[in-house]
């Protein structure tokens, strides 16, 4: 049976093995990257994101369309109605604009 320094040995021979193995195939897959984009005509910035991405639409706020006059709390009439609004009806407490 083998000890544990030799398992310790063994792993780190097979990691660097592992390594190897990995940086030979990653320059395989760079160098078939590069074949492939010289044979189709793409460039670095044919890949970029900003190229093919839409623009975000701005997320803006959503005005107040209810209001508890007692405390001034809002409501945009979006989501779960607040606690101020149950057993009553909401559009007593719209805001008038």
């Amino acid at each position: 049976m083998a000890s544990y320094a030799e398992y310790v040995e063994q792993i780190a021979k097979l990691q660097s093995l592992a390594e190897s193995a990995r940086k030979d195939e990653v320059n395989g897959a760079i160098q078939k990257i590069k074949e492939l984009m010289q044979a189709h005509g793409v460039t670095v910035e044919d890949l970029s994101p900003a190229r093919s991405a839409k623009p975000a639409k701005a997320k803006g706020t959503v005005a107040a369309q209810f209001k508890n006059p007692e405390t001034g709390e809002t409501w945009t009439g979006r989501g779960r109605a607040p606690r101020w609004l149950d057993g009553k009806e909401k559009e007593q407490f719209r805001i008038k604009n």
